[in-house]
C-alpha cells in the first residue's frame, strides 16, 4: 500500500504547545491517532482565535473541515510537550489547507505532519461560500 507523503511548509504562521494527556495514551503505551487529531482540531481553534476568528465567524463565514491526513514520525508520551505549527496555504475559491507540524518541544523531534482542508460555509443558509478576501489576504501578508 503506498503511504501518504504532505510536503510540509518552510515557514508557518503560529506556534501553540499542547500537553500530552494520560487519556491520550493508548494500548501501546504512546499517543494515539486520535489524540494527534484532536491536537490538530485545538491548534486550528487557537490559531483563528489568534487572528480574532472562531470556526463559525471567519469574515463573517464559517468553515467545515473536507479532509485530514496524518503521517506519524514519532512516538508522543504522556507529559511531552507537543509545540503545533500552523499555517495556510493552497487557496482555491473556496477553502484551503492548514498544515500542523507537531513537534516534541523538548527534544525538537517531528512527531506528526498533518494537513486539514477547509471550505467556508453559510451555516445561515446552508451552502459553502468563497473564501473571504480578508481572510485571504491577511494570511498571504503575514511573512
Amino acid at each position: 500500500m503506498a503511504r501518504i507523503k504532505l510536503n510540509m511548509p518552510d515557514n508557518y504562521l503560529f506556534s501553540t504547545e499542547l500537553a500530552v494527556r494520560i487519556s491520550d495514551i493508548n494500548y501501546g503505551g504512546h499517543m494515539g491517532n486520535d489524540a494527534v487529531l484532536s491536537m490538530v482540531h485545538e491548534a486550528r481553534l487557537r490559531f483563528l482565535k489568534h487572528y480574532h476568528y472562531t470556526e463559525f465567524d471567519v469574515e463573517g463565514a464559517g468553515i467545515i473541515m473536507t479532509d485530514s491526513a496524518i503521517v506519524y514520525k514519532n512516538e508522543g508520551f504522556h507529559g511531552d510537550r507537543i509545540q503545533v505549527d500552523v499555517t495556510v496555504a493552497d487557496f482555491n475559491k473556496y477553502g484551503c489547507d492548514l498544515y500542523y507540524l507537531l513537534s516534541n518541544k523538548d527534544t525538537a523531534v517531528e512527531v506528526a505532519h498533518a494537513k486539514t482542508g477547509i471550505v467556508f460555509f453559510d451555516y445561515d443558509n446552508r451552502k459553502v461560500v468563497t473564501v473571504p478576501e480578508g481572510f485571504r489576504n491577511k494570511m498571504l501578508r503575514e511573512p
